[in-house]
């Protein structure tokens, strides 16, 4: 059982795009699936609609994932994942995927194709300073921590 619930409204293209759903109770998100067929050619990028627009409530994002079965098996991306939808944003959710394998890959109706899990956002307020607090890490960047 999740530790809370938030109601999102959706609105579909047609009536035979199926509403998302949670496959198992301890499901961390829901399939989003094809409205449209497709080929994705090795190494190109490609907008796939969804059908489907949501009203997120104030509060939390959607994220759009991968499924880790196109990743692996097929080499499937979403490139700029997680993909945020912003609570006030009413448009078609589209997915961006990428073939990084050498195949052709093709896509149907109502084929998953990425995950959506919502997540409270927080927002910050921002506080000038003339320094801030030394740490251990300190300004070491990408590959620098468990370095000895």
């Amino acid at each position: 059982m999740p530790q809370h619930e938030i109601t999102v409204k959706i609105w579909r293209e047609a009536a035979t795009i199926k509403i998302p759903e949670y496959a198992t109770p301890g499901s961390a998100g829901v399939d989003l699936c094809s409205m449209k067929y497709c080929i994705i050619k090795p190494g190109e990028l490609t907008m796939i609609p969804t059908g489907i627009r949501l009203a997120i409530p104030e509060g939390y994002e959607g994220q759009i994932r991968p499924r880790s079965g196109l990743a692996l098996n097929h080499r499937i991306i979403i490139p700029n994942a997680p993909g945020t939808i912003d609570s006030d944003y009413r448009g078609e959710i589209m997915i961006m995927l990428m073939n990084m394998g050498e195949d052709p890959f093709s896509i149907s109706f109502g084929d998953r194709i990425a995950q959506l899990v919502f997540v409270p956002v927080a927002h910050a307020n921002f506080e000038p300073v003339k320094q801030l607090d030394a740490t251990q890490r300190g300004s070491g960047g990408f590959g620098s921590t468990g370095i000895k």
